[in-house]
């Protein structure tokens, strides 16, 4: 997200999440995001898609993938990456459901930011079709290249160093 800076595209999508029986003493079940749908389907949050073996689907709710003409490089990034992605961003929730949909992104350092609130689920899924072209149309009519400017670093003076006062009076 850059900030305070208004998003130019905005795209709906919908988000499947995966609830799976866990392998394991201390929790029983584990949750991930899985799936972007590309567009807002017309079905209420938390609606079950497929229960099988221990493993149930659910579409749980729709966001939106903005994009900001200052982030195309990094869009450029995940379009070339081999396995484009969108990071799907769930948020614990008090209520009939322990998760929230926080937030859908292209931006790789993005999602990764997402990752600092350590309660939050954050997963990289695959971008569908109809994402990958519209950001890359994106991408192609808002990318500027920006020069790489190299900070120069300011010379230590040694003589400032030798004559700085230690705290307490000892030297």
């Amino acid at each position: 997200m850059s900030g305070a800076a208004l998003p130019l595209v905005r795209i709906p999508v919908g988000i499947v999440v995966e609830r799976r029986k866990a392998d394991s003493p201390w929790v029983d079940v584990v949750w991930r995001g899985v799936a972007v749908l590309p567009d807002e389907p017309e079905t209420r949050p938390w609606t079950v898609l497929r229960e099988e073996e221990g493993t149930t689907l659910f579409y749980a709710g729709s966001a939106t993938v903005d994009l900001y003409p200052l982030e195309t490089a990094r869009y450029r990034d995940n379009l070339a990456s081999g396995s484009p992605s969108i990071w799907i961003v769930l948020a614990p929730a008090e209520g009939a459901w322990p998760y929230s949909v926080a937030a859908a992104t292209a931006d790789p350092a993005e999602g990764e930011a997402f990752t600092e609130a350590g309660a939050n689920l954050v997963e990289a899924v695959p971008m569908p079709e109809m994402l990958r072209k519209a950001i890359e149309s994106f991408t192609a009519e808002h990318h500027v290249e920006r020069e790489f400017f190299k900070r120069k670093r300011r010379q230590a003076d040694p003589e400032a160093l030798a004559r700085r006062q230690h705290e307490g009076g000892h030297e």
